[in-house]
């Protein structure tokens, strides 16, 4: 049976190429590729059982932590990071007019705010509207003449609209890390371990404690971010990935993760996972 890999649609996006990166790491024979709107949709179809896998954005180098895959992880706690890859991205303003009368720019709202400053400088009275994705971004400026898109260069060639400008992104070294999602926890040739948890109660140290059972261990934290737990005002989600190695590998990790597990209200374990930088 061809495995489903549900993405962040339409087509032409990052995330499409993403997935089919990622298919191809995971041995997926020829998978079908399901464009879907809007991230947390992505997600629930995987949820659901829709789909058999789910390829999502959950960590830019600019803009940090992509926070509704972070929600939607911790709001689903069956599914699993099964590998991760870092894409370099390189973003170009797309349009059928001419730069001269662009009054309006489109896109997601991540890749908007990896290209702040060069809009502040290039476009400073242009309004800024964000889409669900670069690509539906691409779509809706086919034929205005005072309408431009930020996405994927190769959306020019897709669509038949020219590029006005490209590089645009304010950073060179733009990466984002895109992850396949499954409901089975896979633990083999692991680099990474991810998990998020939130505390017992919120006193003077708590958070100490559970950090320094990590590093106690020895581990390497490669991100630690927090989230609102939407509950109540203070009360927040802390979010962590650790590097797994020789030394510290993957029955290290399951032992962090008993000793933790005390110190928490909840703990959820996303998996331990390779995560492998891609250059495209």
């Amino acid at each position: 049976m061809r495995t489903q890999v549900a993405y962040l649609g339409p087509k032409g996006t990052y995330a499409e190429k993403a997935a089919d990166i990622l298919s191809k790491l995971a041995n997926y024979e020829s998978p079908i590729f399901v464009p879907c709107k809007g991230l947390h949709s992505v997600i629930k179809s995987l949820a659901y059982k829709n789909c058999d896998a789910a390829v999502v954005p959950i960590e830019n180098s600019v803009e940090g932590g992509v926070t509704s895959t972070l929600d939607a992880l911790w709001k689903f706690p069956d599914i699993y990071i099964n590998k991760a890859i870092v894409l370099p991205i390189k973003h170009a303003l797309i349009s059928s007019g001419k730069i001269s009368n662009i009054s309006e720019v489109l896109s997601h709202p991540q890749a908007l705010a990896q290209c702040s400053e060069w809009l502040a400088s290039n476009l400073p009275e242009a309004i800024l509207l964000p889409t669900n994705s670069t690509s539906e971004a691409v779509n809706m400026v086919k034929g205005s003449s005072f309408r431009a898109a930020i996405g994927s260069k190769s959306l020019v060639e897709i669509e038949g609209l020219k590029e006005l400008a490209f590089p645009i992104n304010d950073v060179p070294g733009n990466r984002t890390r895109f992850v396949l999602l499954t409901q089975k926890t896979v633990e083999t040739d692991a680099n990474f371990a991810s998990f998020a948890f939130s505390l017992l109660s919120n006193k003077p140290g708590s958070l100490l404690k559970a950090l320094t059972c990590i590093a106690e261990k020895g581990f390497n934290m490669s991100k630690i971010e927090s989230r609102p737990s939407k509950r109540e005002l203070g009360e927040y989600i802390i979010y962590v990935d650790i590097e797994l190695n020789d030394k510290n590998n993957i029955t290290t990790f399951l032992n962090l993760r008993e000793e933790i597990k005390p110190l928490c209200e909840h703990f959820n374990d996303f998996g331990c996972y390779l995560s492998k930088n891609i250059d495209i």
